[in-house]
């Protein structure tokens, strides 16, 4: 088992990663909580799984586990279904000093964060990513959301768990689809940070742990520097602006977040391209290794590129879209609206 500490002033965590340590998710909790209730917040898909091993490790150190079940997928990221999880935590009557804890994908993840930030005014909450996309990215740094049907996590905090606790087994359980969707975010923070990770991903051959391990350490870095998305934080959300565009488009049904994602990133890279910003052959590698890891390039989907008008990143009358210079090179730049709806 490897730890990685995210160092955020007053709210400092560590994020562990290991294979089977599900099983010592009660007494890795313990380290950081003196919680007496712990809700459990997953889906339909993980509850068979691997709700049992956590709850009976939670029992086993003392505290007492409920579990609140919601639906799988994109749409349980809902107001309604926020309330019914609200519903279940009053039924078990927890207080502000007991524990959420997030298990499952991103979507649970997101769900039960952003109800933990909010029930009571702030309950303490601990992510265990069972999804890659989980494990290296929406589970680090404390973006929690819902969305709304007029786009994706335009109801959110930032709230910090206390805890990351990445079992690595749990990705064998997964579909090759969903394991490709977290590739995508995988192959984002190289092209944004990391070339020689990059670089990597294109020769095909690397360890699960490190690149789940590389990946964190990535995303800690940037959130270390700029908590609140403020800033330089904004370069993960390359491809994003995009991607969020077509997952709207589609009511969330058609394309996965990483794979919304991915073709997002195919057309920041070829639109940075025609602006001379990004160097020229950047968007023929990502679609190369986008490729390879069995993701999309393109969508014949008509999308409404003024959804992206809409965007979180959005500060005025300008809009932050974060372009590539290079594979391992991304900057921010900020377009007017009316000049961004003419170039786009």
């Amino acid at each position: 088992m490897r730890e990685l500490r995210v160092h955020i002033p007053q709210r400092e965590y560590s994020i562990f990663i290991g294979a089977g340590i599900l099983k010592a998710s009660g007494a890795l909790l313990r380290q950081c909580s003196n919680a007496a209730k712990a809700a459990v917040i997953t889906d339909e898909n993980v509850l068979p799984l691997y709700a049992a091993v956590v709850e009976d490790s939670l029992r086993h150190n003392g505290f007492a586990p409920a579990t609140v079940v919601v639906p799988a997928g994109e749409l349980s990221k809902s107001a309604d279904v926020l309330l019914r999880v609200y519903d279940g935590l009053l039924a078990m009557e927890l207080t502000r000093s007991d524990l959420i804890v997030a298990l499952g994908g991103g979507v649970v993840g997101d769900l039960a964060g952003y109800a933990a930030a909010t029930y009571l005014r702030g309950v303490p909450f601990a992510q265990m990513p069972t999804t890659l996309l989980a494990q290296v990215d929406s589970s680090v740094g404390g973006k929690v959301a819902v969305n709304l049907p007029h786009g994706k996590n335009l109801i959110g905090a930032f709230y910090q768990p206390k805890m990351v606790i990445t079992d690595t087994g749990t990705l064998d359980t997964l579909p090759p689809r969903v394991f490709a969707d977290g590739m995508g975010e995988i192959i984002k923070h190289g092209a944004i940070a990391d070339a020689s990770l990059f670089a990597v991903l294109e020769s095909g051959h690397w360890d699960r742990e490190e690149i789940i391990y590389a990946n964190c350490d990535i995303k800690r870095r940037v959130v270390e520097a700029d908590e609140y998305d403020t800033g330089g934080r904004m370069v993960l959300n390359f491809g994003h602006t995009f991607g969020h565009v077509i997952e709207t488009a589609d009511g969330f049904a058609r394309y996965t977040h990483g794979e919304a994602v991915a073709i997002g990133m195919v057309m920041a890279a070829e639109f940075g391209e025609r602006l001379g910003v990004t160097a020229a052959g950047t968007a023929a590698r990502l679609k190369h290794v986008l490729t390879r890891y069995q993701l999309p390039i393109e969508t014949d989907m008509a999308c409404d590129l003024r959804t992206m008008l809409l965007d979180k990143k959005r500060s005025g009358g300008k809009l932050h879209l974060v372009l590539l210079r290079d594979i391992g090179k991304a900057a921010i730049h900020p377009f007017a609206v009316a000049e961004l709806e003419k170039l786009l």
